[in-house]
């Protein structure tokens, strides 16, 4: 039932992937919450969740920008807004449709989110714009990188001299798997501001 509510939702006039001009997203965030629904128009941004709340847009005071991959999504993105009386919200640019299945909306996020930045930077919005995660949490991540890097390099030089070769070629293999994964998910969320005309490409689908 919720699925199908969802659904058409998103068949609507209403939802952004029906209007195509970034106006209007749709989106589930968790299996057990309800649906969001955000629309922007010339009062402001217009959110709906289990309330329907207007934020004008010269009171939003952040959004930051960030790739947050998920177990059954790898290619997630969230927007995160807040305003200056403390209200805010987690935008993803994925949607819950079913216990086993999570969609992207690459494109209707995507517009959206640049949709908001243009129509901020038309009102002198004075919003802090910034990309990535928080920078102590970065900087600790970098550093349990470096040691477990440290760590499978050391088991590799041992299993060569030891002649472990198969061993040597398992560890290059997770060495690499794990440059990939990790290392891409702290390239893109180098923390840095950003401005309204120039979007971070890296933390957008």
């Amino acid at each position: 039932m919720l699925s199908g509510l969802l659904t058409s939702l998103r068949q609507s006039p209403a939802a952004g992937s029906a209007t195509g001009d970034g106006t209007h997203y749709l989106f589930k965030s968790s299996l057990a919450g309800g649906a969001k629904q955000l629309t922007l128009s010339d009062a402001g941004l217009t959110v709906q969740a289990t309330r329907t709340e207007l934020w004008p847009l010269e009171s939003i005071a952040a959004i930051r920008l960030s790739y947050r991959p998920a177990s059954m999504q790898a290619w997630r993105f969230r927007a995160d807004i807040e305003t200056l009386s403390g209200q805010s919200i987690k935008i993803f640019s994925t949607t819950w449709h079913s216990i086993s299945q999570m969609a992207r909306q690459d494109d209707d996020y995507r517009a959206f989110i640049t949709e908001l930045h243009r129509r901020l930077a038309s009102v002198h919005s004075s919003a802090r714009l910034t990309a990535g995660i928080n920078p102590v949490l970065y900087m600790a991540g970098l550093v349990v990188m470096a040691l477990i890097g440290i760590s499978i390099l050391g088991l590799f030089v041992r299993a060569l001299v030891t002649a472990e070769f198969a061993g040597a070629l398992f560890l290059a293999g997770f060495g690499g798997w794990f440059v990939w994964q990790i290392g891409g998910f702290m390239r893109r969320n180098r923390p840095r501001g950003y401005t309204f005309d120039a979007l971070p490409k890296d933390v957008l689908p």
